[in-house]
């Protein structure tokens, strides 16, 4: 009914810089929040960013200063620039989106894509 598909993912040097994108569809009245979560090989999924549909925004500590998240509520796409990456920052990045409505008037969903694959290494 509604689908998140992430791109952006890939290698990068330390230091270097990605920018992901992830892009909802489908039976899409609105989208309370959307954000991404990142989970390294034999941890936890954890939070990285999220972002609501008014632009309020929370970062995990790890990342802030260096990840921004920014929303276009008209293309139901969110994204995520990372700079200064760091060899911990390598995981596949998840994208989310929580407190969706249908155009069908389900409420309270919430959805994930299939992920994207971040490494950094020299």
């Amino acid at each position: 009914q509604v689908q998140l598909v992430e791109a952006g993912g890939g290698l990068v040097q330390p230091g270097g810089s990605l920018r992901l994108s992830c892009a909802a569809s489908g039976s899409i009245y609105s989208i309370y929040a959307m954000g991404w979560y990142c989970q390294a090989p034999g941890k936890q999924r954890e939070l990285s960013a999220t972002i609501t549909n008014g632009g309020g925004t929370d970062y995990a500590d790890s990342v802030k200063g260096r990840f921004t998240i920014s929303r276009d509520n008209s293309k139901n796409t969110v994204y995520l620039q990372m700079n200064n990456l760091k060899p911990e920052d390598t995981a596949v990045y998840y994208c989310h989106a929580e407190r969706v409505i249908t155009t069908t008037f389900q409420y309270g969903l919430e959805y994930w894509g299939k992920g994207t694959l971040v490494t950094v290494s020299s």
